[in-house]
């Protein structure tokens, strides 16, 4: 069966809790979601109110304090947001692409530390306590004095189970980041051995149907295919010819299935979650959105990417792709004034901006 770019847009959306509200709870939304982009601390806020009919700052922040959400290095080598129950599993999971990322980065300047001793160096540093990362940094240092310094606290948090705590992370609170072991911080092992398939069948729930290298460009996890091949999943097409893979049963939405206009936060998952992102975006839109390491904020017209957005001075500012229809502007307006009260910015201005105002703003 063949799947249109249109019939995978609206699914995905229906999936991601964007093309309505959804009734849940900020604990249960994160876990549907799997993992929530963490690298900047308003985004998670953001990108849960865009998706609940009911959210508050409170919400979400209550949860990680309660730790019952955890915030630390995941998928991709990046932060993320995950229940407590699922950073347990997922963390251990993400240890290869981790330990290849840090490789990258730092294994030429760090040939002569012995990566053993530093974890057991730094496990020794943190056990019961949360140290910054430059703190720590400083800590091994001592050990490594000819080695760059900064390489040491990064290669830390790779290679160890780590949490951000709070309030770092939280609503408007950024500042140096804090470390403290996993299994202090929430009093429980991580799984050993966890099967690789639990993660490729909550990956499909969240934001399938989706091919192997969708899988993969999620993840940082490399050779899924022989994986997802002997996993009891539903098999389709899209329009190139593609095959897309599925949870049996799973529900597949009709293509004139209306599409709210949503904001979307800075590194929102949806805009990062596919090798081929056609279904949201165009790939000159994509080149846009996309610059190095930054994923833009952006805005959905009938589904797909139709601009970017940001805070300017207490106003809205909205860059569109293309002249928009008077009906998809003034529905912007009105979400966009929901989201300045939400952000603590209630009555400021929506500033439009020309197509191709280039970012940031």
């Amino acid at each position: 069966m063949e799947l249109s770019q249109r019939v995978l847009n609206r699914t995905t959306l229906h999936r991601q809790l964007l093309l309505e509200r959804a009734g849940l709870d900020a604990r249960t939304a994160v876990e549907r979601l799997v993992a929530v982009q963490g690298q900047e601390a308003n985004a998670p806020y953001v990108g849960l109110w865009s998706r609940l009919a009911s959210f508050t700052q409170d919400d979400l922040t209550s949860l990680l304090y309660g730790k019952q959400v955890v915030r630390g290095t995941m998928l991709r080598a990046t932060q993320h947001l995950a229940v407590s129950d699922d950073y347990l599993w997922l963390r251990p999971l993400m240890q290869v692409p981790m330990s290849r990322a840090r490789q990258a980065s730092f294994g030429k300047s760090m040939q002569e530390v012995d990566l053993e001793e530093l974890v057991k160096l730094a496990r020794e540093h943190l056990s019961g306590r949360t140290l910054t990362r430059p703190q720590l940094r400083d800590l091994l240092a001592v050990r490594w004095p000819e080695v760059e310094p900064s390489g040491l606290g990064w290669s830390a948090q790779s290679l160890l189970p780590i949490i951000h705590t709070p309030p770092n992370g939280t609503w408007n609170r950024g500042g140096a980041t804090p470390f403290t072991l996993a299994e202090e911080w929430l009093g429980r092992a991580l799984e050993p051995s966890p099967p690789v398939e639990r993660l490729v069948a909550r990956y499909l729930a969240a934001y399938g149907p989706a091919g192997v290298m969708d899988v993969q460009a999620w993840s940082g996890l490399t050779r899924l295919k022989p994986v997802m091949e002997a996993m009891d999943l539903a098999k389709y097409r899209d329009i190139s010819g593609k095959v897309l893979y599925d949870l049996p049963g799973a529900v597949l939405v009709s293509a004139d299935a209306p599409a709210p206009v949503r904001f979307l936060p800075w590194f929102d998952n949806l805009i990062v979650a596919f090798a081929d992102r056609r279904r949201m975006m165009t790939d000159e839109q994509r080149k846009a959105i996309c610059v190095g390491s930054t994923i833009y904020p952006t805005f959905l017209v009938d589904g797909t990417v139709g601009g970017m957005w940001d805070f300017k001075d207490g106003a809205l500012v909205l860059v569109p792709f293309s002249p928009l229809p008077q009906a998809a502007r003034a529905e912007l307006a009105e979400e966009g004034a929901r989201l300045l009260a939400f952000a603590g910015h209630e009555g400021g201005a929506i500033e439009w901006r020309a197509p191709g105002t280039p970012m940031p703003i």
